[in-house]
């Protein structure tokens, strides 16, 4: 991408960031109707709504975020999933899409075997739960995992998901984008490398504005020279 492609604005902690119309969203704060920068991070501004997309720092877990969590302990009733968070999660067995008998867990998910989960509840401690008893929700059998910064997800996931759906389309790859930073990719292996070099692509021009296009053009370049 060239230098010359306009880039989102990047905002300090305290720096006023709208005034009069706009509503306060993530990573800000308001006082006398003007919105204010609460961390460090790039402006965004959608449907009336004025946020800051942090650039760094580990995944904050938020009730029905869809994440990818990997198997790092287990007990005869419940899995403890690390979700790229401050804190691993525990995955009870009443939360399984499985009927598990007690100390049978390891039948089903042993350490090292990953999972796309929901966040059920984060409380005030920031204690979390997560659950698989919804559609959608299942262990995760071959592909790869890829990790990115959880703040460029909503970048690869596009508007209305039309970034990550205009790289299923060209590839032909299967996939799922966590909130935690967590991609899983399924496909021809040769398919599957030009996926991760568009998300990669995106990921390290995440402020870029005319990201789309930048990305489409990658993606017809790599395919006509497949042709």
């Amino acid at each position: 991408m060239e230098s010359s492609t306009p880039q989102r604005q990047l905002v300090i902690p305290g720096e006023l960031i709208a005034s009069g119309g706009l509503k306060s969203g993530e990573g800000t704060y308001s006082e006398d109707g003007k919105v204010f920068a609460a961390q460090l991070g790039l402006r965004s501004e959608r449907g009336g709504v004025v946020s800051v997309i942090p650039l760094s720092g580990r995944y904050i877990p938020r009730a029905d975020d869809e994440v990818i969590g990997q198997v790092v302990d287990l007990g005869p009733s419940h899995w403890l999933l690390d979700i790229n968070a401050p804190y691993p999660a525990p995955l009870h067995a009443t939360e399984s899409p499985w009927r598990v008998e007690f100390g049978d867990t390891a039948k089903y998910l042993d350490i090292g075997d990953s999972a796309i989960c929901r966040i059920l509840q984060v409380d005030e401690t920031k204690r979390v739960q997560v659950t698989m008893r919804e559609q959608g929700l299942h262990r995760l059998e071959g592909g790869q995992i890829v990790e990115v910064s959880h703040s460029k997800v909503p970048r690869i996931i596009g508007k209305g998901g039309s970034m990550v759906m205009m790289i299923k389309k060209y590839t032909k790859v299967q996939g799922f984008v966590g909130q935690n930073g967590r991609i899983w990719l399924e496909g021809n292996v040769e398919d599957v490398m030009i996926a991760i070099r568009a998300i990669r692509l995106i990921e390290e021009h995440a402020q870029a504005l005319g990201l789309t296009e930048a990305v489409k053009e990658f993606l017809d370049r790599a395919y006509a020279q497949r042709a």
